[in-house]
């Protein structure tokens, strides 16, 4: 059953909404080998069940099939059972629709989305999956929309840049894109103008880039003190933080939020992702041993000794090893919710390889190969089984759960390269 059946017999009567080698030379599924499996957290048992629940068939579903627990189920079967009302709702949950969307991830490929000659920094998805940004150092962000062949939407040209645009953001109507770079200014731009290049302007001096949810007033930040902190802005002392979790043992490159208000994930040059609940935060924090190592994230690779340390007092609920986080800012996101329940965090990694672990388990479940460079950034579709990586070989490229031999943007095995100008040029973020 090819991807789009299956996406239409999934959709059609709920409307409002492991593999082998391919071309792209992704691996079959892996899990953590036995000596890393034993320095991996356990992950905690709420958080397992959770996950499970939000991407495993229902409990009413199990039962119309009079399955067990840990028996798994077919599409065929789900569909069949559905058209027949078993379980008695007349539609599939969200969560039997995650369970059958996330056997069909976006890892075959790559296919081309564009081939700059310098490095890629950026690839982020908007809300809604109809556009894709790219960002990329040497003045340029462009815009392709992903609805109509990835054509370029708009092609902007950033003014007063700092080496490489280092983050991004649409505002929730799409019509502004807010930027940042090595300074402490944001630029925002207009990008549903006529106009398919424009020209940045610089209208405030800060040095966040984020559009905060409207019901949101709970922020959380990460910087070198290896601290994952939690603001409130509701606060009348925002100066300080409402709460900090420990456990990392570096500089923190980056947060991502599960979207429910208790739960998120961080990446950190201590070579782990960790995830986080914020209600086990502490108002005080906890010296940690000091690092009996000294070591450059930018140039070194990390010490063999440090890579099992383990923090004294670690807050986290779980630690996932594999990837590698050297030379720049890399970063780590939880999968969608609309077709994977958020079952899996996915991440860039040093190594030239995207990441994808399984929040149930800890286990490495997808390695995508291709890319000849470090990836810094990659961005899951919200609704459909698409990826895109974005690497500093300069390619912007997207992986999807089916094969198309025939489409002229295939990327082959062979034709990556290891730095548009070489990694002595570059200057790390």
């Amino acid at each position: 059953m090819s991807v789009s059946t299956l996406k239409y017999c999934l959709e059609w009567p709920n409307m409002p909404w492991k593999r082998k080698m391919h071309h792209g030379g992704t691996s079959q599924q892996e899990q953590v080998g036995p000596s890393l499996a034993d320095e991996v957290c356990a992950i905690d048992e709420e958080v397992s069940h959770l996950t499970r629940l939000k991407s495993e068939p229902s409990q009413r579903t199990r039962a119309s099939f009079y399955t067990g627990q840990k028996r798994p189920i077919s599409t065929f079967k789900l569909l069949s059972g559905r058209e027949s009302n078993c379980s008695g709702m007349g539609r599939f949950s969200s969560a039997d629709c995650s369970y059958t969307l996330r056997k069909h991830l976006p890892v075959k490929g790559p296919w081309c989305v564009d081939d700059m000659d310098s490095e890629a920094y950026i690839s982020q998805f908007s809300t809604d999956g109809s556009l894709l940004v790219g960002g990329f150092r040497g003045s340029h962000i462009r815009i392709y929309n992903a609805e109509k062949k990835w054509k370029i939407h708009k092609d902007i040209t950033c003014k007063r840049l700092r080496w490489t645009v280092s983050d991004i953001a649409l505002s929730p109507d799409q019509r502004y894109l807010a930027y940042s770079s090595l300074s402490p200014t944001v630029h925002i731009v207009n990008v549903q103008n006529a106009v398919r290049e424009s020209h940045a302007n610089i209208t405030a001096d800060v040095n966040v880039v984020t559009f905060a949810d409207e019901t949101s007033d709970v922020l959380y930040s990460g910087s070198d003190d290896s601290l994952c902190k939690v603001w409130d802005r509701r606060c009348h002392k925002r100066q300080k933080p409402v709460g900090v979790l420990t456990g990392h043992l570096d500089g923190i490159t980056f947060i991502d939020s599960g979207g429910d208000g208790h739960y998120f994930i961080s990446n950190c040059k201590d070579q782990t992702i960790k995830l986080w609940d914020l209600r086990k935060m502490s108002s005080t924090t906890k010296d940690c041993t000091p690092k009996s190592y000294e070591w450059d994230y930018r140039w070194m690779t990390y010490p063999s000794e440090a890579r099992y340390l383990k923090h004294p007092y670690d807050q986290s609920l779980a630690t996932f090893r594999g990837h590698s986080v050297l030379r720049t800012l890399i970063r780590c996101y939880f999968s969608p919710m609309h077709s994977t329940g958020q079952r899996y965090i996915y991440t860039g990694s040093s190594d030239q390889c995207v990441y994808i672990y399984d929040v149930a388990t800890g286990n490495v479940v997808e390695k995508l190969r291709w890319h000849g460079s470090i990836i810094r950034d990659c961005s899951w579709h919200p609704y459909l089984p698409t990826f895109v990586s974005s690497s500093w070989d300069g390619y912007l490229v997207r992986w999807e759960a089916t094969e198309d031999d025939k489409d002229p943007s295939m990327l082959k095995a062979g034709k990556q390269r290891m730095h548009p100008e070489g990694y002595q040029l570059s200057f790390v973020l």
